[in-house]
């Protein structure tokens, strides 16, 4: 899961950043701080996470971490926002080789997903796709978890010819929202997760 690249256009797109890493250096750079952030969210959560924190962890000057991230709640973002990137992209490649079976086993498939993101990405377990944040005011009604029930939902039409209402398609997003919830207690005090909350 880490070699997937936090592309540029995603960072500008979801998070508030000063100066756009156009050239590899700089989206490097922009990489490193992440991956820094993500550690540091992984020691101690993600409210006590500083720039000067994540400065010190990268190698990094403060003056590096500003010049791309105003402030502690947009390098959050962005992090959230490659969490969401690793997870779609992960879910992606699990629904691509399921069978098509029912909607039973596509959450399925979405629970062993996130499990082994929550396993395999530092920080995860904190921050998860960004959810948790509470920024206000809120600037778009759409959530991480609605991002991937959306994606879940296009699966389920592509794949199983069926069309989602908008009741289904409340009902996956809530399903979503609980996997969320019940993995994010399941892992709340190990790596590992808590098996009985798992399976």
């Amino acid at each position: 899961m880490n070699s997937v690249d936090f592309s540029a256009s995603r960072l500008t797109s979801s998070a508030s950043i000063r100066v756009e890493p156009v050239q590899a250096r700089s989206t490097a750079r922009v990489n490193a701080l992440l991956d820094a952030a993500s550690e540091i969210v992984h020691e101690v959560g993600y409210e006590l996470l500083t720039t000067a924190m994540v400065a010190e962890r990268a190698g990094a000057s403060i003056g590096t971490v500003y010049r791309y991230f105003p402030d502690r709640v947009a390098l959050l973002q962005a992090l959230a926002s490659r969490n969401l990137d690793r997870v779609t992209e992960a879910l992606r490649t699990r629904l691509s080789t399921d069978k098509p079976g029912g909607i039973a086993e596509e959450i399925d498939s979405v629970v062993d997903t996130f499990a082994q993101i929550f396993r395999s990405e530092k920080g995860f377990r904190s921050l998860r796709v960004g959810d948790v944040l509470d920024i206000r005011p809120v600037a778009s009604p759409r959530t991480g978890n609605s991002d991937i029930a959306r994606l879940v939902g296009d699966d389920i039409r592509e794949r199983m010819g069926q069309r989602l209402d908008s009741q289904g398609r409340l009902a996956l997003e809530t399903a979503i929202d609980v996997i969320d919830a019940l993995l994010g207690r399941a892992f709340l005090n190990s790596d590992r997760g808590e098996g009985t909350l798992i399976d």
